[in-house]
C-alpha cells in the first residue's frame, strides 16, 4: 500500500501534472475567444514547432517539470539544428496538446463525480447530470465515491510518466548532439588518463627518491653525504613541483568544454613559450589546419606541448625544429632537436609513453627516438 501511495509523496508528480495542464490553460483562452474553431491552437503549434528555439524553451520546461532535480534526464535544450529536430519539436507540441485534453477531463469531473456520489449517499438527488439523473438515493453510493479519486490519482500519475518517456524520445539529444556529448567525455577521459599517469610518475617518483635519500642519509651519518642527498631531494622536488603545476594547469582547462580548449590553431603560444624558455624554435606549418577535426586538432595540440616540454626537460635552451603539416588525409607532426650527452631516451619514458598512447587512442602512429644525430618526435594521425 505504501508503494503504492508514494507518488504521492514526490513533488515530481505534481510538477508533471502542472506541465500537463499549460497547453489546458492556452486552449481555455482560445475557446472563450472562439469556441466553434477548437482546432486553431493545435494548428498553429504546427509553424511555431520549426521555430529552433521553440526545442528549446520546450526541452528547459521538460527539465524543470518534467525530471527536476535528475542530473542526465535525457531532454536536450540545444536548438534544433535540423529539419529532423524541428518535425520531433512538432511532434511534441501535438502530442503534449493530446495529453491534455484526458488530464483536463479527469481533473474536472472525477473529482465532481465523487461530489455526485456523495450527495447521492446522504439522501439528495442529482438532476440534469447524464446516467445519474435516473439513480435513486442510497446509502451505497457512499461506498463508490472514493472510486472517481483513484481514478485520478492513476490518470495523473500515468499520463505524467507517458509524458516523461514521449519528451525524453521527442525532446532527446539528436544523433549530432549524442556525438558531441560522446567527443566531449572521450576528450575528459583522454586529460583524466594522462593527467593519473603523469602524476603517478613524476611525483611517485619524486617521492620515492626523497624517501630514499633521506634514510641513506640519516643511516650514513656522514655530512658531506647528507648535503649531497639534500641537494638531490631538493633538484628532484624543484621537478616535480614543476610538473605539478603543469598537470594543475590541464586540470584547470578541463573544466571548460572540449570545444573552447587549444587547438593547432593556437600552436603559436606554445613556441613563443619554448622561445620564451631559451629555446631556439624553427617552426614550419602547411596545410589547411582548420579543417582538421576538433579532436585530432586538440590532440596533436597536446602532443606538441609534450614534446616541447620534453624539450626543454631534458635537453634545455637548444635548437629546436617543428613541422607541422596536414595532406593526404593525414596530420604529420616532427619535433627535432640536437641529441647531446646530457639527453637520454630513459629519462623521456613518461612523456614519449603519453605521446604515443595519444597517437594509438586517434588510430595514428608515434615514433621516438634518434635519428641522424638529433631525437626525433614523429606523429602521423588520421584526419578522416
Amino acid at each position: 500500500m505504501a508503494r503504492f501511495l508514494s507518488p504521492l509523496l514526490r513533488g515530481t508528480t505534481y510538477t508533471r501534472f502542472l506541465h500537463l495542464w499549460v497547453p489546458a490553460l492556452i486552449v481555455s483562452v482560445w475557446l472563450f475567444v472562439s469556441p466553434s474553431t477548437p482546432w486553431v491552437p493545435a494548428a498553429v503549434l504546427i509553424p511555431v514547432g520549426l521555430i529552433g528555439a521553440v526545442r528549446t524553451g520546450e526541452g528547459v520546461q521538460a527539465r524543470l517539470l518534467l525530471t527536476p532535480g535528475e542530473e542526465e534526464p535525457g531532454i536536450s535544450v540545444a536548438s534544433a539544428a535540423t529539419w529532423r529536430d524541428r518535425l520531433r519539436t512538432v511532434l511534441w507540441l501535438e502530442v503534449r496538446m493530446a495529453l491534455t485534453v484526458p488530464a483536463a477531463v479527469a481533473t474536472v469531473w472525477l473529482p465532481a463525480l465523487t461530489y455526485l456520489l456523495i450527495r447521492l449517499a446522504s439522501g439528495h438527488t442529482v438532476p440534469e447530470v447524464p446516467v445519474l439523473d435516473r439513480a435513486q438515493p442510497h446509502w451505497a453510493y457512499g461506498l463508490l465515491a472514493p472510486l472517481p479519486l483513484i481514478a485520478l490519482y492513476g490518470v495523473v500519475v500515468g499520463l505524467g510518466a507517458l509524458a516523461t518517456a514521449l519528451a525524453r524520445r521527442l525532446l532527446g539529444p539528436s544523433a549530432a548532439e549524442r556525438l558531441a556529448a560522446l567527443e566531449e567525455q572521450t576528450e575528459q577521459l583522454l586529460e583524466r588518463t594522462r593527467i593519473a599517469r603523469e602524476l603517478h610518475d613524476s611525483i611517485g617518483h619524486a617521492l620515492t627518491v626523497a624517501v630514499v635519500q633521506a634514510g641513506a642519509a640519516r643511516a650514513a651519518g656522514d655530512a658531506e653525504f647528507t648535503d649531497r642527498a639534500l641537494g638531490a631531494i631538493e633538484e628532484t622536488g624543484r621537478a616535480a613541483l614543476e610538473d605539478l603545476e603543469r598537470v594543475l594547469g590541464v586540470l584547470r582547462e578541463t573544466q571548460r568544454p572540449a570545444s573552447a580548449r587549444p587547438t593547432l590553431a593556437d600552436a603559436d603560444r606554445l613556441l613563443e613559450s619554448a622561445r620564451a624558455s631559451g629555446a631556439k624554435v624553427d617552426a614550419e606549418m602547411t596545410g589547411p589546419l582548420e579543417t582538421v577535426p576538433g579532436p585530432v586538432s586538440r590532440e596533436g595540440y597536446r602532443i606538441l606541448q609534450e614534446a616541447l616540454t620534453n624539450v626543454l626537460r631534458h635537453a634545455g635552451a637548444v635548437p629546436v625544429l617543428v613541422r607541422v603539416t596536414v595532406a593526404d588525409g593525414a596530420l604529420a607532426l616532427e619535433v627535432r632537436n640536437p641529441l647531446t650527452a646530457a639527453v637520454s631516451g630513459a629519462g623521456r619514458g613518461s612523456g614519449l609513453r603519453g605521446i604515443r598512447e595519444r597517437a594509438a587512442l586517434l588510430g595514428g602512429s608515434a615514433h621516438t627516438g634518434p635519428d641522424a644525430g638529433d631525437w626525433q618526435v614523429r606523429v602521423e594521425l588520421p584526419v578522416h
